[in-house]
């Protein structure tokens, strides 16, 4: 092996393990909040907001909502059926 082929070699060693772990997210960001940008900045996707979106409606704090308001209509139809329902078969007894 010559010493070019060794030190290409080397150098494409180099740059592919430089690749493991993936690209740097801003490589002119502030280093002490590299650990903090890699693991998201503090943000799970919009989970926080979600969350506290879902809070906010289930203790109906946002005046624009009303469970008697957005309630469903009832069905029309059900009361205008003709069926008739019948009892509901008696279980068999497993002897023991």
């Amino acid at each position: 092996m010559t010493a070019e082929t060794e030190d290409e070699e080397t150098q494409a060693a180099a740059a592919e393990a430089r690749e493991i772990g993936g690209p740097v997210p801003d490589p002119d960001a502030d280093p002490a909040f590299r650990p903090v940008e890699e693991a998201g900045g503090g943000e799970a996707e919009g989970f926080e907001m979600a969350e506290d979106a879902l809070r906010r409606q289930a203790s109906h704090e946002d005046s624009g909502t009303s469970p008697t308001q957005d309630a469903f209509t009832p069905e029309v139809e059900s009361d205008l059926s003709g069926a008739e329902y019948g009892e509901a078969d008696d279980a068999q007894q497993q002897p023991d």
